[in-house]
């Protein structure tokens, strides 16, 4: 994405496709990367562990993340930090838009 240095929404990044999951990513450098993405009602990420902390902002609807056994629901407005080394995964309840920040380690 071109940076323009002009505010933007994030809501405004990704729309909302029947059915998918669409990601747009937002910054791409060696010391991590910010990705936005649109799930549709139902869709998500199955179970995977991440090789470094990521924070998921939750810009739109609402989703279901597992951390290790435990079960959140997370709401527009909201965030969770996902540490690294601990299985995870997320489901739309609601369709749902988020900005996933992952922080890469040296």
């Amino acid at each position: 994405m071109d940076i323009d240095n002009k505010p933007k929404k994030i809501s405004e990044l990704v729309s909302y496709q029947d059915g998918s999951v669409v990601s747009r990513t937002l910054i791409d450098k060696p010391a991590g990367t910010v990705t936005v993405f649109s799930f549709d009602q139902g869709q998500g990420l199955s179970p995977h562990i991440a090789p470094f902390e990521a924070i998921v902002n939750i810009v739109d609807g609402e989703a279901e993340i597992k951390i290790g056994d435990d079960t959140n629901i997370v709401k527009a407005g909201e965030f969770i930090i996902l540490p690294t080394g601990i299985t995870h995964s997320l489901r739309a309840i609601t369709p749902f838009k988020m900005m996933l920040i992952m922080i890469k380690e040296k």
